[in-house]
């Protein structure tokens, strides 16, 4: 018989088991400026930075398997949403609320692996104040935020890239954001994340504007995708 006690012991052990597996995981930073949302990291081979829907924007960080499975069920819902609905119904508060619920189960159910991710999401809106981004969590929780948003492999080197980059300049283009945005990316080693210069050499930048005009038919733009 399952006790209080064995259930909360069960689920701290499926916590660390997952932290552990985040914690070595690249950061992603996202902020609001007046070109759009910029969202920065360094990713392997695959792409780590997503258009879901228009105005809408993904990247996260974890199991790769886990990443893509949470990418497409984003998009499924989306679309659905925009089929049903309309276009203007779809935002990210009901893409993150349709995908928290299948996370709490999936971290609940002791008969199944959790899933290993954390993800981040946004959606532009016509003024930076207006945008809004989303930190969902492996086990289904999440956080509202303005202006800017981190995912990181841990709190400690999460919560100083957020104060980094609460520092920069809001009236930078996207395109003068990229140099910055690498430098306060890079400067996750001095708060925590273990990366040596052999692995940061394999990786390459990439860094994406959700534009806020509406001029373009397509607003997700790629920025820089290289091997620097």
């Amino acid at each position: 018989m399952l006790t209080p006690y064995d259930w909360q012991e069960g689920i701290g052990n499926r916590a660390q088991y997952v932290e552990g597996k985040l914690s070595h995981g690249a950061p992603v930073l996202a902020v609001s400026l007046p070109d759009g949302i910029v969202v920065f990291a360094y990713r392997r081979q695959t792409r780590k930075i997503y258009e879901i829907y228009d105005r809408l924007i993904f990247s996260a960080l974890g199991q790769q398997s886990d990443v893509e499975a949470l990418r497409s069920s984003a998009v499924d819902f989306a679309h659905q949403e925009g089929y049903n609905r309309s276009e203007q119904d779809v935002t990210i508060q009901r893409v993150v609320n349709a995908l928290s619920t299948p996370l709490k189960k999936a971290f609940n159910d002791f008969s199944s692996s959790p899933v290993a991710a954390r993800s981040l999401f946004a959606e532009i809106n016509r003024t930076v104040d207006e945008d809004v981004f989303y930190v969902l969590n492996y086990n289904g929780d999440y956080e509202q935020t303005k202006g800017s948003a981190v995912v990181a492999g841990t709190e400690e080197v999460a919560a100083g890239l957020r104060e980094k980059l609460a520092a920069l300049p809001l009236t930078l283009t996207a395109e003068e954001s990229i140099d910055p945005l690498r430098e306060i990316w890079l400067s996750a080693r001095d708060l925590g994340f273990e990366i040596n210069d052999a692995s940061l050499a394999s990786l390459s930048a990439e860094a994406v504007l959700l534009e806020r005009s509406e001029l373009r038919e397509n607003r997700f733009r790629v920025l820089r995708r290289d091997a620097e």
